[in-house]
């Protein structure tokens, strides 16, 4: 079966490479500019041309929907739909088997768990996004245009997402170069992260998988949620890094924003840190025994990957 991963580059589509070649699959990579790999097939395609991606996709087995685009409400507002609508019409008519990799910011601001069965309540510009191309998708799989899934993950950490994971750039990677951690707005709530490899391995048991299309999953993550501190104490020792946080303010984040764009789209996220952050993905452990990876072993591991790969 031929797994093309649409989107490559990022930090859930490069584990899923890693993964994929492992286990001797054909894999084909797409992304607006050529990534070269290792016996590896690699296609540029704009996902906003649909004739360009059904070129694309031509062939391909399973796709896995890993785009990015920048982070920016106006942005994802405009293409977000037009991505999602080309994806699933060049799917269905293909006969493409989806897999659409999501976050969970169309839940908005949830008390207590946050389980697959979670309404959309989304209170923030890329939360409607978000909610919008979602049921998009839920909707065509269940008038039974297409065949297809969602995999929802927690904000994440680990190999290949230094350029995306909020816990390495303000803390992992901190301590990495012998700073003080840094954390957003309170770091004493807890907070569920997913450890990139661990994302990576559900997409591709999903993949295998005839039962659990038709679905939305939660992929596994370590809990119980550790807050803030407790996360910033690990990574502290595993890095023998100085002790001890810097905490970020809200009136602050919204200074730096006037000047720094992505600081500025992360401000109407701020909920995710006010609050406690449950994500429960016992659906996804119960079906598949799946045990997802510790902090304190994915930080070790991610420290690794990093010094290894600088």
């Amino acid at each position: 079966m031929l797994h093309t991963i649409l989107g490559a580059g990022g930090a859930i589509g490069n584990n899923l490479l890693d993964l994929l070649t492992q286990n001797g699959e054909k894999v084909r990579l797409v992304s607006r500019k050529h990534r070269p790999a290792e016996n590896v097939e690699s296609v540029e395609a704009n996902v906003l041309d649909k004739s360009d991606l059904s070129e694309a996709l031509r062939g391909s087995g399973v796709v896995y929907l890993l785009v990015g685009i920048d982070y920016n409400a106006s942005s994802w507002e405009i293409h977000w739909p037009v991505i999602m609508e080309n994806v699933i019409s060049v799917c269905a008519d293909q006969q493409i088997p989806l897999i659409f990799f999501d976050n969970i910011y169309m839940y908005g601001l949830v008390e207590g768990e946050i389980t697959e069965s979670t309404p959309f309540q989304p209170n923030s510009r890329k939360g409607k996004v978000r909610a919008n191309i979602a049921s998009m998708l839920l909707n065509a799989v269940q008038s039974g245009k297409i065949k297809a899934l969602i995999a929802r993950s927690a904000d994440f950490y680990g190999p290949h997402s230094a350029q995306v994971s909020f816990l390495h750039q303000l803390v992992i990677g901190r301590h990495m170069q012998g700073k003080k951690a840094q954390w957003m707005v309170n770091p004493n709530m807890p907070h569920t992260f997913t450890y990139t490899p661990d994302a990576a391995k559900a997409l591709y048991i999903l993949a295998k998988d005839e039962s659990a299309f038709g679905k939305t999953w939660h992929v596994p993550s370590s809990t119980p949620s550790p807050t803030g501190e407790e996360l910033i104490q690990l990574s502290s020792a595993v890095c023998n890094a100085p002790k001890g946080t810097q905490v970020i303010s809200k009136w602050m984040l919204r200074l730096l924003g006037i000047f720094i764009p992505v600081l500025r789209e992360s401000v109407e996220m701020l909920y995710q840190y006010e609050m406690p952050y449950h994500f429960n993905s016992q659906a996804f452990q119960k079906k598949y025994g799946f045990n997802p990876t510790p902090y304190q072993k994915g930080i070790q591991e991610t420290v690794d990957f990093y010094r290894e790969n600088p």
